[in-house]
């Protein structure tokens, strides 16, 4: 207990400082405003493709894309292309990467880079592969391996006839190893990133920034009077394991809802802030309530009703292909797929303990967006949340696919049952 100094009949007298104790917590579930959680209409961000990408799948619709071929195309002539353009398509980043982002091919693209998620091309041709081979399975792989990672560059229509064509005659040009520049350039030798930066410092990590910036807005009053500090007092003591238990089942909307998406709901319900997700209040404050539970063991529940049908939705969601490249996620974070393997210059982590940053990475990632993961991204960050609170992406792709849309018939605006007399009133939605 600390001690202030305090004039009593003109003498300084030491006095207990207590510290007030917080307003009794409501009883019942927390309440929670209906509405849109975030901005609407949704934009994304700048610098995003026009392309239209509503013929293939997404998390939401599932039988979109174009069928995969039953069986390979049969041609009539050999391939005759031009290899000199297929050489630059091959390492055209424009059309999803392209070649050279899972594959070493000899010289092409200046052997700057390459990935290896695909097997080493450099002296395919050697290799005996006839024509209508080659083209099939440039064309779409899945008319010989139903399983395959490749993108159906020409289903998905990434590639006309005659450009896959020009990559075939190159293929058959390739017949000797690639010479790397440097050691960095050559996946196999290339070291797997490992992060070595302190997550608390400030300086590494810019998110410590909003720490304070969180515990200000949980300490104002708002125009009612209220603050988060009302009810809950001193968070590093009430809240230190709250954010390691999140996100988590909400049966009123009958889906998974993150920190972000709760920020908003409870504290518009109680103190009548309006932090909207993705509005730099409702950051600071996801970031501070993390930070506070800094260290503590994630604890998601995934098996208490509603949770575990979520988790199990999820689990069949990761395997979902999507976009114009037709990737699942566990195409690229598998280990026994793409995972823990170079796309071009960027590692591809493993779903289990390896994704922590990869929020902050899909919201950087301007210029990837053929996958189509981010459809409706302010409202899914309950996507990155659930994979690293239970270090899989199964109940974390549900939320990626229900969003943050609230079904307001369920959620009650001023639920009694849901207060304390003490504590402020559930605000109108």
């Amino acid at each position: 207990m600390k001690a202030v100094l305090t004039l009593v009949l003109g003498m300084a007298v030491a006095l207990p400082l207590v510290r007030a104790p917080a307003v009794a917590q409501p009883k019942g579930p927390a309440p929670m405003a209906a509405g849109d959680a975030a901005a609407r209409p949704w934009v994304r961000y700048g610098g995003w493709p026009t392309r239209d990408t509503a013929q293939f799948n997404t998390l939401a619709a599932t039988q979109v894309s174009p069928a995969a071929p039953k069986a390979p195309r049969k041609l009539d002539r050999p391939v005759t292309g031009d290899a000199s353009n297929g050489e630059k398509l091959v390492a055209d980043r424009t059309r999803g990467g392209s070649c050279l982002a899972c594959h070493v091919m000899g010289r092409a693209g200046d052997a700057d880079l390459p990935g290896n998620v695909g097997p080493d091309l450099s002296e395919i041709g050697n290799g005996g592969r006839d024509d209508e081979w080659l083209w099939n399975y440039v064309y779409d792989a899945r008319a010989y391996n139903p399983a395959t990672v490749m993108p159906p560059w020409g289903t998905h229509r990434l590639f006309d006839d005659k450009e896959i064509g020009d990559i075939v005659a190159f293929l058959k040009t390739l017949k000797s190893p690639a010479r790397f520049k440097t050691e960095v350039d050559d996946p196999a030798k290339r070291h797997a990133p490992v992060e070595t930066r302190d997550n608390l410092d400030p300086t590494a990590n810019p998110a410590m920034w909003a720490v304070d910036k969180g515990e200000e807005l949980y300490k104002k009053r708002e125009a009612s009077g209220f603050s988060c500090a009302t009810c809950h007092g001193d968070a590093g003591s009430r809240l230190k394991t709250w954010a390691a238990a999140m996100p988590k089942w909400e049966p009123r909307f009958d889906k998974v809802i993150g920190i972000e998406e709760f920020v908003f709901r409870h504290a518009k319900a109680t103190t009548g802030a309006t932090w909207l997700m993705q509005s730099d209040e409702n950051i600071a404050m996801a970031v501070y309530l993390r930070n506070v539970a800094n260290g503590q063991e994630m604890t998601v529940d995934v098996a208490s009703p509603g949770a575990k049908e979520a988790f199990e939705r999820g689990r069949a969601l990761a395997e979902v292909k999507i976009g114009a490249l037709n990737f699942s996620c566990r195409d690229c974070h598998d280990p026994a797929r793409g995972g823990l393997k170079w796309i071009r210059g960027q590692w591809l982590a493993e779903q289990k303990g390896q994704l922590s940053k990869l929020y902050d990475e899909l919201r950087a990632a301007k210029k990837s967006a053929h996958a189509e993961i981010l459809q409706r991204y302010v409202d899914e960050k309950a996507f990155v949340r659930h994979v690293l609170a239970a270090s899989s992406l199964v109940d974390a792709l549900y939320a990626t696919q229900t969003g943050a849309t609230a079904l307001e018939s369920q959620v009650p605006k001023d639920d009694p049952a849901s207060m304390s007399p003490t504590c402020p009133p559930a605000f109108p939605a």
